[in-house]
């Protein structure tokens, strides 16, 4: 009689949750990927509107500290998913191709992935992981939780040895602004950071390379402002965010916005970490990470995910 392979379910489809499918299918493992949302990448974001608009609305470029992450990216720039940008730091400096999702979709060739797919319960049954979603249910041996923190203590009420090192994580929000015109307009420079302002960072999309020629500009909140604005519908916080972009770059460039939308990341950047890679439940067959484990960069995101899935390939 021939054994089953153990099955694996990643629930979230960004960096931790991409890596640690990606690592574990190359080894031969049954992986499933479920994710919420109808693109892949979480914060590794391409909006894109009707007028030739396109916006990296999330995460802005990737960097690496570490040799691991940095030749991922190198070998991800010779195959055409990432380009450098901007030129100005002081690190070999990565967007995605032709948006930040490209780098998302990249890290998931070969991979099962159910997009648009909301995991509505996850809980234990028959010494195995019943996931349950619209109507729907399936089990599965071992569970990745690939999400930010508070989201999997709401998915998991009654996990109770989670919630101590999950309550410990500090995330921080983060509102965007998303403003498109109508032809070429001369900006004042490509990009700007500016950490002590309301709006820390401001960004040309149009500037990076293999861009649509339209020109495309997102701002994005500090996080004391994301903060003290948060519950404000979507249209409002862009409202208010408009005239504070019209003082960096000139009022005379915002005259006629053609597309102005907002979107709210209610946990963007990881304040307080936990200091290790990834959580475990008592049955060492759950586990949950992402990278408010370790820092606020991408590249903690990527560790996690690798120190999981060696993790979970142990324990088959």
């Amino acid at each position: 009689m021939v054994e089953t392979a153990p099955r694996i379910a990643v629930v979230g489809a960004g960096m931790a949750g991409l890596t640690c499918a990606r690592d574990l299918a190359r080894r031969g493992a049954r992986v499933v990927v479920f994710d919420k949302g109808r693109g892949l990448g979480g914060r590794m974001a391409t909006r894109r509107a009707e007028g030739g608009f396109q916006f990296d609305h999330g995460a802005q470029y990737l960097t690496a500290r570490g040799d691991g992450f940095a030749s991922l990216l190198a070998r991800a720039e010779t195959d055409g998913a990432l380009a450098r940008w901007p030129k100005d730091v002081d690190k070999p400096a990565y967007v995605g191709v032709p948006g930040m999702t490209g780098f998302a979709k990249y890290l998931s060739t070969g991979i099962d992935i159910h997009r648009a797919t909301r995991i509505e319960s996850i809980r234990r049954s028959d010494g195995r992981w019943l996931l349950e979603r619209e109507g729907e249910s399936d089990s599965f041996d071992r569970v990745v939780l690939a999400l930010p923190a508070p989201q999997i203590t709401e998915m998991l009420p009654d996990l109770t040895e989670l919630h101590a090192p999950l309550a410990a994580v500090g995330m921080a929000p983060c509102l965007t602004l998303m403003v498109g015109l109508d032809g070429a307009v001369g900006m004042p420079f490509g990009h700007r950071r500016a950490p002590d302002a309301a709006i820390s960072w401001i960004a040309c999309d149009s500037d990076k390379p293999a861009r649509p020629d339209a020109t495309c500009i997102v701002a994005q909140a500090s996080a004391d402002w994301s903060v003290r604005h948060l519950e404000l519908e979507k249209d409002a916080f862009a409202q208010k965010m408009l005239p504070m972009l019209a003082d960096a770059i000139g009022a005379e460039v915002l005259r006629d916005p053609a597309y102005v939308s907002g979107h709210r990341w209610r946990y963007a950047f990881v304040s307080g970490p936990l200091g290790q890679p990834f959580v475990t439940d008592r049955s060492g067959t759950l586990f949950a990470g992402g990278d408010w484990c370790l820092g606020a960069k991408a590249e903690h995101a990527w560790e996690s995910g690798k120190a999981m899935a060696e993790a979970v390939y142990a324990g088959l």
